[in-house]
C-alpha cells in the first residue's frame, strides 16, 4: 500500500499549503481592518481558525505511519469546517466581484482586492477537497486493513471456558 501513503503524503502537503494561503490571504485582511467589531469579522475569525488548526493537523499528521490513516473523521470535520467557511465566504463576497468562479477582467495589480478575495474563496474550496479526499482515503485504508473475526482465524474464547 505505498501508494496509499504516497498519495496521502501529497494530500498532506496540499492540505497545508493551501491552509497557508487562506491563512495569510484573510490575515492580510483582518490586519487591514483593525478597530471593526469582532461581530462583523465572525466570518473571517472563524476562516482563520480553521485554516489555524488545519496546518497544525497537517503538520502532526504529515508523517507515513499507518496510524494516520486512522484519523478520517478528523479528515471528515476538517473538511466538512472547510466547507462552512467556503459558504461563509461565498456569502460575505456576494455579487460585489461578480460570480465566484468568475476569474475573467481580474485586475491583479494595485489593491486586488476581488483577487484576494476569489483567491482565498478558491483556496478554502480547494482545502475542503483536500480534506474529504483524505478521509476518504483513511476510510478506505482502514476497510482494507480491518481484520473480522469471520475473516481471519483469530476465535475468541469464552471467558468461562478452560483450556483443559
Amino acid at each position: 500500500m505505498i501508494l496509499a501513503e504516497l498519495f496521502s503524503i501529497i494530500l498532506r502537503l496540499a492540505e497545508l499549503a493551501f491552509a497557508a494561503i487562506v491563512a495569510g490571504l484573510n490575515g492580510d485582511y483582518l490586519h487591514a481592518v483593525h478597530g471593526v467589531s469582532a461581530w462583523h469579522l465572525g466570518r473571517f475569525i472563524y476562516t482563520e481558525v480553521v485554516a489555524g488548526l488545519a496546518m497544525l493537523l497537517a503538520i502532526i499528521w504529515l508523517f507515513p505511519f499507518s496510524s494516520s490513516f486512522i484519523h478520517w473523521p478528523a479528515d471528515f470535520i476538517m473538511s466538512v469546517c472547510w466547507f462552512a467557511a467556503f459558504g461563509l465566504l461565498v456569502d460575505w463576497l456576494g455579487q460585489s466581484c461578480g460570480d465566484v468562479f468568475d476569474w475573467r477582467g481580474l485586475d491583479f495589480y494595485g489593491t486586488a482586492t476581488c483577487a484576494q478575495w476569489k483567491a482565498t474563496v478558491a483556496f478554502t474550496f480547494l482545502s475542503a477537497i483536500c480534506w474529504l479526499a483524505s478521509a476518504i482515503l483513511g476510510i478506505y485504508w482502514v476497510r482494507r486493513h480491518t481484520v473480522t473475526v469471520a475473516d481471519g482465524p483469530y476465535h475468541r474464547r469464552r471467558w468461562y471456558r478452560s483450556r483443559v
